[in-house]
């Protein structure tokens, strides 16, 4: 059980959920509720979720963050969070974001899994997922922390949805097995500048390991990841700040290129 009451979890989805759709900053929510456990944080994260499908919204995916042991240090953290993603997160390939809509975004170069079978913890490995994975693609993950000046604890972001807000598909798909998904590289220019470069193996060693994670983690909140589940596996760069006007293009090695436009 968690610290927090079912009204608290419900009155900070709220004000989560209102500064998302209403491109507003906020203070991190440990402030206020200090008491306030992992438990708690994962609450309130579906009690969102919980709110836009009663609206009427499609949960399309779920995202990995934090996947780098790097970025786990540098958090303070022994694993990363997930999130959810809507279907209005989703930009199609050479898409364009209005920059106003949101607050301080940052993207990321990840790949996507798509599966063909139920994925259930505890006890998911790395070859569980191979052996479910119908194709793996590109992906770009806009990030957005509802954050003040994107400062947050670990808690606070995981009720926070994990900082999702956008995300962009492309590039061609292919099997994991056609793959050489530890080494697999990423090129990411910004106006035609080479801002980052990265390989597979940033995320948790293996892509792959990053999907199990989380289908382990689901499964201590007895849910799961059914077959057809899209999943971005977590930043395999740093995440780089974006600016009205900005273009970009990520080259995957052996997977083609995604670009868009922050307008």
């Amino acid at each position: 059980m968690g610290n927090l009451t079912k009204p608290e979890i419900e009155q900070l989805a709220e004000h989560l959920e209102n500064a998302e759709l209403q491109c507003m900053e906020v203070i991190k929510i440990t402030d206020d509720f200090p008491q306030m456990d992992y438990e708690d944080a994962f609450d309130i994260q579906w009690e969102i979720r919980r709110r836009k499908v009663d609206r009427g919204t499609n949960i399309v995916g779920m995202k990995m963050g934090l996947t780098s042991w790097a970025k786990m240090k540098q958090m303070g953290v022994e694993k990363p969070c997930y999130g959810f993603l809507a279907d209005y997160f989703s930009v199609p390939d050479g898409g364009e974001i209005k920059h106003e809509a949101l607050i301080h975004p940052k993207i990321e170069a990840e790949l996507a899994f798509v599966t063909n079978r139920t994925l259930k913890g505890p006890g998911v490995n790395i070859a569980d997922v191979l052996r479910a994975t119908d194709f793996v693609m590109p992906a770009v993950e806009v990030i957005d922390s509802r954050y003040k000046d994107f400062k947050f604890d670990l808690k606070s972001v995981i009720a926070d949805n994990s900082s999702s807000t956008r995300f962009f598909t492309g590039g061609r798909m292919a099997s994991a097995a056609s793959l050489d998904l530890k080494n697999i590289g990423v090129v990411m220019e910004i106006n035609g500048e080479v801002v980052e470069t990265g390989a597979g193996a940033a995320v948790l060693g293996h892509p792959a390991a990053s999907v199990a994670m989380l289908a382990n983690m689901l499964g201590e909140r007895d849910e799961e990841l059914p077959a057809g589940s899209f999943v971005m596996i977590g930043a395999i760069t740093a995440a780089v700040a974006v600016n009205k006007g900005d273009s970009f293009i990520v080259r995957y090695q052996d997977l083609g290129t995604i670009s868009g436009k922050f307008t």
